[in-house]
């Protein structure tokens, strides 16, 4: 009876420290996750890659050669937050395409959680609101996480410096996203002025508001 006490002793600390160890490998685990996930922060390079526009072909960031930076908008067709800075979105593309800062629009949201913002609906929308810049999709939301977006719109300004797209600008377009006529800060403007001029960027982060990203379920 004394050993048959013992065994059982020690079987019970053992399944202890079992789920001990594992809990803590779980916690490490998602520790390990957390961080790999919270994506670019200024001064980061941000790495390539290659999606597909609306007009079917395949685009990267090297496809703009004559590029001197990127305004990285992730954004999508059916958040109401998107859709205020739709005009606003191609503003930035048109005024500053020209001077080597064209827009590059991502749409990170899974179609099978948000039917609104599938393939072919993004066509239509792209079309209906006159888009100047390209429009791609996310397949797989591998990307989003890359970059840290967590929000539609999310903007992520880039500046090409030895061959490399390195992140200068991080969160909203602006401080007014229901009045483009009351808004008092322009902060992806005023970053992509800064860096035309070769001057350093005063407000590199702000909290970007929106949706969130419609994730895979």
């Amino acid at each position: 009876m004394k050993n048959l006490k013992i065994l059982m002793t020690a079987f019970i600390v053992g399944l202890g420290l079992l789920s001990f160890t594992t809990t803590d490998h779980d916690k490490n685990k998602t520790q390990k996750e957390n961080v790999s996930s919270k994506g670019y922060e200024v001064g980061d390079e941000a790495a390539d890659f290659k999606l597909k526009n609306i007009d079917g072909k395949m685009v990267s960031l090297s496809d703009f050669k004559s590029a001197k930076g990127f305004i990285v908008v992730f954004t999508c067709n059916h958040c109401p937050y998107a859709k205020k800075y739709e005009d606003r979105i191609i503003e930035l593309d048109k005024k500053y395409k020209a001077q080597g800062y064209p827009v590059i629009a991502i749409n990170p949201n899974d179609p099978n959680v948000q039917p609104e913002d599938g393939y072919q609906q993004m066509i239509e929308r792209a079309k209906q609101k006159g888009f100047t810049f390209p429009y791609l999709v996310d397949e797989g939301q591998k990307i989003y996480p890359q970059y840290g977006a967590t929000k539609t719109p999310h903007v992520f300004v880039l500046k090409k410096e030895n061959g490399k797209n390195i992140v200068k600008y991080i969160g909203a377009i602006d401080n007014n996203y229901d009045n483009p006529n009351d808004v008092s800060e322009y902060y992806a403007q005023d970053a992509v002025n800064a860096l035309i001029k070769g001057e350093t960027v005063k407000m590199t982060k702000t909290v970007a508001i929106g949706c969130t990203i419609k994730v895979k379920k």
